[in-house]
């Protein structure tokens, strides 16, 4: 273990961690929070970063800091644990619990999240004019195409698609858009309440222990088995979920479309 200091605490490195750590490059799923126990100390893990250390040695960066691209050869990336109390001597070893309770809201939310995705793309897959990359369950790929941003939070998420000229000239059009918009939200939900009622198998394909390794995310769904690369964490099947339901909303110069997920776990 070390410890090196950090903006409003110190952030702790260990040899392994069941803590997911926010991804500067992709911030969607928050970090995990929970406890570090140092003997008789127990100190609230506020936080967990992306870092990263160059091989042989060198300053730890951290999230923003990090001067190379996520997984460039000669690096060490690393979770790095915040905590705001004086953190432990560096070599203890120490015990790391995460809150439980908030990753599972989180997973539910990260599930949610890529089955509204799937269920958008099968919504809207008329309003293509010209052929693109399809989604692993054949649909044009708006998820794929148009996001700008997705922010996952306990039993949800929100995601916002561009909906600009580099996106019309693929092909999508946007004519009459903002009157579907409750018929398109309806069509999601209900395909999001079959996808729970199938209890369908979710899993995690992980090709190796490093913090870089490419995850995918994979559900066996009733009309084929789908997968997005992520490497969030998740339920492990949708019938937890129980309910689903997204609202969609354009903004007021039409360019931008936000679906907010919700579901119950």
């Amino acid at each position: 273990m070390l410890t090196d200091a950090l903006e409003g605490g110190s952030g702790v490195v260990v040899d392994s961690t069941p803590f997911h750590p926010l991804d500067h490059t992709w911030p969607d799923q928050p970090a995990d929070t929970g406890l570090l126990i140092d003997g008789e100390r127990v100190l609230p893990v506020v936080g967990c970063l992306t870092g990263a250390v160059e091989h042989g040695g060198g300053p730890l960066y951290v999230g923003e800091a990090i001067p190379v691209r996520r997984g460039s050869a000669g690096w060490h990336w690393l979770a790095v644990h915040v905590v705001e109390e004086a953190p432990p001597a560096e070599g203890a070893r120490v015990t790391l619990r995460v809150d439980a309770e908030r990753r599972a809201a989180l997973s539910a939310g990260h599930t949610g999240c890529h089955l509204a995705a799937l269920a958008l793309n099968e919504a809207l897959s008329g309003r293509w004019r010209k052929e693109i990359g399809t989604d692993a369950l054949g649909r044009p790929d708006f998820d794929q195409a148009a996001i700008a941003s997705s922010r996952i939070r306990p039993f949800g998420s929100v995601d916002v698609y561009r909906l600009g000229k580099s996106l019309r000239k693929k092909g999508f059009t946007t004519d009459g858009l903002a009157g579907e918009l409750p018929e398109l939200a309806a069509r999601v939900t209900a395909r999001l309440a079959a996808w729970t009622a199938a209890d369908a198998k979710v899993w995690i394909d992980v090709p190796g222990p490093e913090l870089t390794a490419r995850r995918t995310w994979h559900c066996a769904l009733p009309e084929g088995e789908a997968s997005i690369p992520c490497g969030g964490t998740h339920l492990a099947s949708t019938g937890p979920l129980a309910v689903a339901s997204v609202a969609l909303a354009l903004d007021a110069a039409g360019g931008e479309l936000t679906m907010t997920t919700t579901v119950a776990g």
